[in-house]
């Protein structure tokens, strides 16, 4: 076949779930990959979710993606970080199986009849009246599309560092993909370079694992995925907590006149909330050790993941540093650390949609738009497969705004205030991450997505019972009264004032003090709740909790709507507008925003730049 309705290329965390999505929801795709036998490969740590990022994987399954299923299956530990904070907050990390993870994506790839594979490199694409049309790979084959999906990763012009060992690559040990970037700079779109970096990984055979903490996962372990495919996981493997000290910071430091990134051959900026362990003793240098994680690769494998200690540093200085760790002293190690920098493109090229301005039907997704991380990375490719097929089928995007998802807050972020390091997300970035909590994931996103399609009509279902499940809890909290003789016992065993008269069910629950588990203890509380699925009953306790706060955030979003109902017209000359600023004519035609909303978030645009705009819409 040379004819197929998307291309995606790449087969990393964004490549695979676009070509999912767009295949799931009726296209024919083409998924072009280097290797067949790394799709998604964690390339860096083995885990999945963390803080914000396990937002984003339970919005990923809420949709209908696979990220959430794909780690459940392959989880070798789980822990809902954060639990100590509010559930605003908490946030689901899996440490996963590496090679079982990329095994069990292949699994679901190839079981779905839309999708097709072509194993090679694509080295131009072919554009006629700015519509893409097709591609063309290093074996000179041209296949054929309605819309392509660019998912790339860090192969375009990659370069590995280790000391002034400098080597081509996308991965150590994988080729990068040279002159691609400059091919799609010919039409006009901007590149630049970014860098980011893995740590070695250490044989578990000559680790002393006496010498460091323990850290098991959850006691009661959930899962990402809120569907039946799959179950939380029952044994889990451990990991272990180690640190540096002043010792290994002086070992390291002998070696900075090496380091690729202080003697600036390294042009590329790094992650910012995930420096190397260089980079670490740099800025830090008042601290006199740092913490590290050893974490297993999976369960039937010797190798570690040694988190917390990425570098470009030369072999023997990290080799030599690493003997001084506690537990590391007669460490053996299978590969260094390194540090890669590759091209990437300016994602305030893209639209909501992740489409091109510039090319049409051509969309960008993960690391080629800037982000680390492959949450984001596979975030990004749902929402471009999902556009590429409704694009070419000429159905309205699918946009997640800012109050619907952190995927909406993500992507907002790229396209409208880009991004000169690799893009992270964090909980601090979403301003109404009260609502956007990893619990309720799929009450606000599977309805969105059963009506494009992607989600079938069981999924949905299963929401509505939820919803019906919650309101019937609150209606006998809010109703129902409790005795005072009964409840006390709970309230003086929780350290809480005692009941002297009756009172609602909801005004016990709302203590501080006292949690839905703490009634269940009473007979007549846990007799009722036997009707009702645990995942219910914490979303009912949540929301009762939060409420107030809840309703704060949802006026706010109120408000803000009406501004990104203020549309702007496409034709605007905004040179012609008297008065704007010079930085705000720059920077509004470079973004080209669609909603007042969205112009009041481009850096550079001042609330007085936003008013004049108003008065010339004749708001």
């Amino acid at each position: 076949m040379k004819n197929y309705d998307i291309i995606v290329v790449g087969g990393g965390h964004a490549g695979c779930e676009a070509a999912m999505a767009a295949a799931n929801l009726g296209s024919k795709v083409l998924l072009i990959t280097l290797n067949m036998q790394n799709f998604a490969q964690m390339s860096c740590n083995p885990s999945m979710g963390g803080i914000a990022k396990g937002q984003i994987i339970r919005e990923i399954d809420a949709l209908g993606g696979y990220s959430g299923i794909v780690s459940d299956l392959s989880t070798i530990q789980f822990r809902m970080l954060n639990k100590s904070k509010g559930p605003a907050m908490w946030s689901p990390r899996t440490q996963n199986d590496r090679l079982l993870f990329s095994q069990i994506w292949r699994k679901n790839l190839e079981e779905n009849k839309n999708i097709y594979f072509w194993q090679d490199s694509v080295v131009d694409i072919v554009v006629k009246n700015d519509k893409v049309k097709s591609v063309i790979t290093s074996m000179g084959k041209i296949f054929y599309s309605k819309a392509i999906v660019l998912t790339t990763g860090t192969f375009l012009n990659g370069k590995i560092f280790i000391g002034n060992t400098i080597l081509s690559g996308g991965r150590l040990g994988e080729k990068s993909v040279n002159s691609f970037t400059e091919k799609i700079s010919r039409y006009g779109i901007e590149f630049g370079r970014m860098k980011t970096g893995t740590p070695v990984r250490i044989d578990g055979r000559s680790v002393n694992f006496k010498k460091m903490e323990v850290q098991n996962g959850d006691e009661f372990p959930e899962k990402f995925s809120f569907s039946d495919f799959t179950e939380p996981i029952k044994n889990q493997l451990p990991c272990y907590i180690t640190y540096t000290n002043s010792e290994v910071h002086e070992i390291l430091e002998s070696g900075f006149k090496f380091s690729p990134l202080f003697n600036e051959v390294i042009k590329g900026i790094g992650p910012r909330y995930c420096p190397s362990i260089e980079d670490k003793i740099k800025r830090f240098s008042n601290r006199d050790r740092h913490q590290l994680f050893l974490e297993p690769e999976g369960w039937n494998t010797i190798e570690f993941y040694l988190n917390g200690f990425s570098s470009s540093l030369p072999l023997e200085i990290q080799y030599k540093a690493l003997k001084k760790i506690r537990g590391l002293e007669k460490v053996k190690i299978f590969r260094p650390g390194y540090a890669i920098e590759y091209d990437y493109f300016d994602p305030t090229q893209l639209s909501h949609s992740l489409e091109s301005k510039k090319i049409e039907n051509l969309f960008f997704a993960g690391q080629i738009n800037g982000t680390t991380g492959y949450e984001e990375a596979a975030a990004q490719g749902i929402i471009a497969g999902i556009n590429a097929h409704l694009k070419i089928n000429n159905k309205q995007s699918f946009i997640l705004k800012r109050s619907d998802a952190y995927i909406g807050v993500l992507i907002d972020d790229l396209i409208t205030k880009g991004t000169d390091e690799p893009y992270r997300m964090f909980t601090s970035r979403a301003e109404y991450r009260i609502l956007l909590r990893q619990d309720n994931a799929d009450i606000r996103l599977t309805p969105l997505s059963y009506n494009i399609g992607l989600i079938g009509k069981e999924r949905i279902e299963k929401i509505s019972n939820k919803i019906n499940e919650i309101e019937n809890i609150n209606t006998f909290f809010v109703s129902q009264s409790c005795d005072p003789e009964i409840v006390n016992k709970i309230l003086i065993k929780k350290g809480t004032k005692t009941m002297t008269q009756s009172t609602k069910w909801i005004n016990i629950l709302l203590r501080p003090e006292i949690s839905i588990e703490d009634l269940r203890e009473i007979n007549e509380i846990s007799t009722f709740l036997e009707n009702f699925k645990n995942d219910s009953i914490k979303e009912f306790e949540i929301q009762a909790k939060y409420k107030s706060y809840i309703e704060k955030e949802e006026e706010l979003v109120k408000k803000m709507n009406k501004m990104e109902e203020i549309k702007i017209p496409d034709n605007i000359k905004y040179e012609k507008i008297n008065s704007l600023s010079s930085e705000a004519v720059e920077k509004l035609n470079k973004i080209k925003p669609k909603s007042i909303g969205q112009a009041l978030r481009i850096s550079g645009v001042s609330p007085s730049d936003i008013s004049i705009i108003l008065v010339h819409l004749g708001r």
